[in-house]
């Protein structure tokens, strides 16, 4: 069927695609529908795929170590999986950074540093987003 270097290869592009319209039109409401809806369901079913094809029983017990994780990690289809996870979480990750600063009115150009964080370094670009809305509201972490 595909290879795992084409599915990287799609999946990278794809991504990167969706990224680039969340960063064109974060607030739009077909933006939201799209990269939920569409982009990051599709990730995750790509991402299913891989995980029970790849996976078996035994795998999950390898979650428990450092070792074990590295050691299921040699096998391209479960880097690929795990890889694709991460494309999939961090898209979702930028999709709630862009529905929140919405609710709270962050003027989308103050989020788009956060936004290219998120893509590239997860975590990072949710902190420094959360900094933001700290800063501008005076709050945190209220919905």
């Amino acid at each position: 069927m595909f290879t795992t270097q084409a599915l990287f290869e799609w999946s990278n592009s794809f991504a990167l695609l969706t990224w680039i319209i969340l960063l064109i039109a974060p607030f739009k409401q077909w933006t939201i529908k799209l990269v939920l809806g569409f982009s990051v369901t599709l990730l995750a079913v790509l991402y299913s795929y891989l995980a029970f094809t790849t996976f078996d029983a035994a795998a999950f017990e390898s979650f428990g170590s450092l070792d074990g994780i590295m050691s299921l990690f040699t096998n391209p289809e479960a880097m690929l999986a795990g890889w694709i996870h991460y494309l999939a979480f961090d898209l979702m990750v930028g999709l709630y950074i862009v529905i929140d600063a919405k609710k709270k009115a962050i003027n989308r150009w103050i989020i788009i540093p956060s936004l290219l964080f998120t893509f590239m370094l997860g975590p990072f670009g949710l902190l420094t987003y959360l900094l933001i809305r700290l800063i501008i509201t005076k709050k945190h972490l209220t919905y």
